[in-house]
């Protein structure tokens, strides 16, 4: 399927929800190197803003599939989260991480692998619960305003 089959489905091209689900990068970075923390109103922006941004545009721009393209924008948000934590990792974790029980005697090197290939996994599956969320909220918020429209 070529790119511009999916822009006709969706709506939107592939490149712009690449782009915005780039907005969500800044907030992980700097959290990974320690720079921002959690509850604080710095990171409660870098948070949210990106989330209604995202939503703000697909239900502004009325895009044919919502749904779809949130779910793709918090992948590929995903992809991007699981990138910068393996990239930033040695930064992030100052100590050797240790299994327990019968993977306790693995060489460090084995456990870093396992670590490293879960974390990569759990941030993509992150970002798709999130566009799942996000995506929900998008579609229902286009429900409404075409509700509001044709009438």
């Amino acid at each position: 399927m070529s790119f511009q089959k999916i822009t006709d489905y969706l709506g939107v091209s592939v490149l712009t929800l690449l782009l915005l689900s780039l907005l969500g990068v800044p907030r992980v970075i700097l959290h990974d190197l320690s720079i921002i923390e959690e509850g604080s109103m710095v990171n409660s922006i870098l948070v949210f803003a990106p989330i209604i941004i995202w939503i703000a545009y697909i239900v502004l721009k009325n895009v044919n599939r919502a749904f779809l393209s949130l779910l793709l924008i918090g992948f590929f948000y995903g992809i991007f989260l699981a990138i910068v934590h393996q990239i930033l990792w040695n930064i992030t974790m100052d100590t050797p991480i240790q299994l327990g029980g019968n993977l306790s005697n693995l060489p460090q090197t084995a456990v870093n692998a396992i670590a490293r290939t879960f974390a990569f996994f759990s941030s993509i599956t992150t970002g798709i619960a999130l566009g799942t969320i996000i995506g929900a909220v998008g579609s229902i918020i286009n429900f409404v305003k075409k509700s509001f429209t044709s009438k």
